[in-house]
């Protein structure tokens, strides 16, 4: 229970992400829909009776009921908004309104690998080529009735709804967006903690994933691990045909322990192990050596000391015959002495090759056109090994860890598959929480896959794009509306509302200009072409969306606009490198960093390494979560609460406590006496005793809070505090004190830090911060 003892143990130091330049957009791979007889006018026409949808404002035109214009896209209400404020492909329309124009934030520029960026893009797949805009008021759908009439040519827009449509601002974009971490063309090999990476869209829980090469005896192994996010889950289980993995049995070679043939006749390890456990519940029990077990252990001898005099034996019957005899004889002198129980014993065997039945997973049955086929199985983890020494991991790509639950096997083709974890198939109740929408996208054997592990997360029909900094700004905001509670805030609903109304609006613009191409399709073509029009929907449109709730956060949080906000000098929405992953900082916090401090007047953030495994968490450089070491190669047992964390989901986190300052830390103890070092993340959210991190996502436990304000006042001796991910022990994040066990420990850490070339943490010199107890 409690965070004591849950810290990090493993030998890496971590790097900063390696980056590539940008490459060409990839090939798209999707799955058809598996519906053949889908055509335009089904994706176009709706509903017959469609509802009336809520209005928005916000300068915008009313909304007028319209039927969906797309199969699973619209929200309950399907909105329209007419004419479109957007402008066309051919025409750009110049801003209008500065007040909501995206203010560019610059991205520092990453170091260049030495690598030379190489497209990997598959070949099976093109992307539908945009046509030249018609005329705005060609863009817009008219009513339900009149769709069929619309996919042939559009009806002009109604000038009135034209002209309160101007008022939108328009904010043009860049089309070469640059994105915030450039995909690299492999990760490092062995690096515990991979190369982090930030992909678009809102598929993934903090917009992240991370790219793995394991190192094995065939080739380095490229994976990439993500959290899918619960809204995203729908669309790629359309993406499966999914069958319950069927056992069969195989003949396969294999080596196997054995008995030498010797031993097996004269039956030595049976009378020698007979002897032993005689003898041994004896001395167990105290009780005294019996009759019985004399003659047991007399027998044993008597057969053992017969082979031994037997002319002719191998080497190896010698020592088989040595082996039984030594253990003979320590039962002899246990009968006549007494003493502590013995040691475990194991019989004499020897390798040998047999051909034996083992069960496999059998073929999975073919799965419907335009799917992939996916197998439901029992739930396992990676079982990755790190090496103490060099802090290396490896894999040998088949070895797993059992867990509680279920997930789905994927067959991507060609080589590639996929594992993973429902959140629909995993009953939050009964199965391991922290798991649930956890990905692994496999490569092939060998190196150099690492933008193509992205581009085939499109074959799951999810997002396959790196994060663009608009992208990266949207989740900025999302993550400080989660982090300080602004959701129930005023206008804030009403601006999500409207977001969403700019993405449908641009959907329709794109469709009605390319009417005419998507009519000349077949239906596979028609719907990945939709699908890829609802992307660039996505993409195009997120200026605007950035904008509205920027605005919206702004007013919530005492603003007066999104331009004030974004002047703020607090306001910094690209994410922060933090060991072997990425955060966001909440700005309430950066922007007010001396309200914090004083908030934290007289009390620290500690986090207890038991076991004495100081200089093992630092080669890791990392403070890492449950979930995490489990990838990293770090054997589990480290802490006092891991299953429990696992079924609350606190095993996605690190813990720290809130506690007074101490002035003399016990052994052990990392302490930061500065906590608005980590308080400026978004990812945390915290408890006045110990609820074993149970997640807000599963169910919140009385009390849960993610106010750095509110967190300051946790007295209990057992509060927690919970990091996604981890900690940053080398970086940004480092403690201010680590309180080592005796002058011995503190050198060895010291000689560490040398090794490496690491002269401070925290902008304080490594002889300031690690101290003895």
């Amino acid at each position: 229970m409690g965070t004591n003892s849950k810290s990090s143990h493993a030998s890496h130091v971590i790097a900063p992400t390696a980056v590539h330049p940008p490459s060409p957009p990839a090939p798209v791979v999707e799955a058809p829909d598996p519906n053949p007889q889908m055509t335009l006018a089904d994706l176009l026409g709706g509903t017959e009776e469609p509802s009336t949808p809520a209005q928005v404002s916000l300068d915008l035109p009313p909304l007028a009921p319209e039927a969906d214009p797309f199969d699973g896209l619209a929200a309950p209400n399907p909105v329209k908004l007419d004419p479109p404020p957007f402008a066309s492909d051919a025409a750009p329309v110049p801003e209008t309104d500065a007040a909501l124009a995206v203010p560019p934030h610059e991205v520092a520029a990453a170091p260049e690998s030495d690598d030379a960026a190489t497209e990997a893009g598959s070949g099976l797949g093109e992307e539908l080529g945009p046509a030249a805009s018609p005329e705005p008021e060609a863009l817009v759908e008219g009513p339900a009735e009149a769709v069929p009439d619309a996919v042939g040519q559009p009806d002009a827009p109604d000038p009135a709804a034209q002209t309160a449509a101007e008022a939108v601002p328009v904010v043009q974009e860049d089309e070469e967006d640059a994105p915030l971490t450039p995909i690299p063309d492999a990760p490092p090999v062995g690096s515990p903690t991979g190369a982090p990476i930030l992909v678009g869209g809102e598929d993934f829980v903090n917009a992240q994933a991370t790219l793995v090469a394991y190192q094995s005896a065939a080739g380095p192994r490229e994976v990439l691990l993500a959290h899918v996010s619960e809204d995203a889950e729908g669309k790629l289980l359309e993406a499966l045909s999914i069958s319950k993995e069927q056992m069969v049995d195989v003949q396969v070679e294999e080596q196997v322990a054995e008995c030498l043939d010797l031993d097996t006749k004269h039956q030595l390890s049976e009378l020698v192990l007979a002897a032993t456990t005689s003898a041994q519940h004896k001395l167990k029990t105290g009780a005294a050596m019996s009759e019985n077990t004399i003659l047991k252990h007399e027998k044993a001898l008597s057969a053992v000391q017969s082979v031994l005099a037997t002319p002719g034996l191998s080497d190896d019957e010698k020592a088989m015959a040595q082996h039984y005899l030594d253990q003979v004889n320590l039962v002899g002198e246990k009968i006549n002495n007494g003493g502590e129980p013995m040691g475990y014993f194991t019989p004499y065997t020897h390798e040998v090759t047999k051909m034996v039945t083992k069960q496999v997973p059998g073929p999975a049955p073919d799965p419907e056109p335009g799917t992939l086929s996916a197998q439901l199985r029992k739930a396992s983890r990676i079982k990755a090994k790190l090496d103490a020494d060099t802090g290396e991991t490896s894999w040998n790509g088949k070895s797993r860890t059992k867990a509680n639950g279920q997930e789905y096997a994927i067959d991507l083709g060609e080589g590639w598959s996929a594992v993973y974890r429902p959140y629909a198939d995993n009953d939050p109740t009964s199965t391991e929480f922290s798991m649930r929408g956890q990905l692994e996208v496999h490569a092939p054997v060998g190196a150099g896959h690492g933008k193509e592990l992205v581009e085939r997360l499109e074959q799951l029909h999810l997002v396959n794009k790196p994060m663009t900094a608009a992208e990266g700004e949207w989740t900025y905001l999302a993550n400080n509306i989660t982090a300080q509670d602004l959701g129930s805030k005023p206008g804030m609903a009403e601006a999500m509302a409207t977001a969403g109304a700019l993405e449908e609006l641009q959907v329709q613009e794109l469709v009605h200009a390319r009417h005419k191409q998507l009519l000349d399709l077949g239906p596979d073509e028609l719907h990945h072409a939709v699908k890829r029009i609802k992307l660039e929907a996505a993409r195009k449109s997120l200026p605007l969306k950035v904008a509205v709730v920027r605005d919206a956060v702004a007013k919530a949080t005492g603003f007066g606009s999104g331009d004030a906000l974004a002047a703020n000098p607090g306001y910094t929405p690209t994410p922060d490198v933090s060991g072997g992953w990425l955060t966001w900082s909440r700005f309430d916090v950066t922007g007010n960093h001396d309200a914090i401090k004083n908030a934290f007047t007289g009390k620290s953030l500690t986090h207890h390494v038991t076991g004495g495994n100081l200089l093992s968490v630092f080669q890791t450089g990392v403070l890492a979560s449950t979930e995490k070491r489990a990838v990293m190669g770090i054997g589990g047992g480290l802490g006092m609460s891991e299953k429990a964390d696992k079924y609350t989901g606190g095993a996605n986190s690190v813990f720290v406590r809130v506690a007074h300052t101490p002035s003399n830390p016990a052994t052990g103890y990392l302490v930061w006496d500065d906590p608005s070092v980590l308080m400026r993340r978004s990812d945390y959210y915290a408890y006045d005793s110990d609820q074993f991190g149970v997640s807000p996502d599963k169910k919140a436990a009385y009390g849960m809070t993610r106010d750095p304000l509110k967190i300051a006042t946790h007295q209990a001796y057992n509060n927690e505090i919970m990091f996604r991910d981890g900690i940053d022990l080398l970086g940004a994040e480092a403690p201010s004190r680590i309180m080592c066990g005796s002058p011995t420990e503190r050198e060895g850490l010291l000689q560490l830090f040398a090794t490496r070339g690491i002269t401070h943490l925290g902008g304080k010199p490594v002889h300031d911060v690690v101290k003895t107890a």
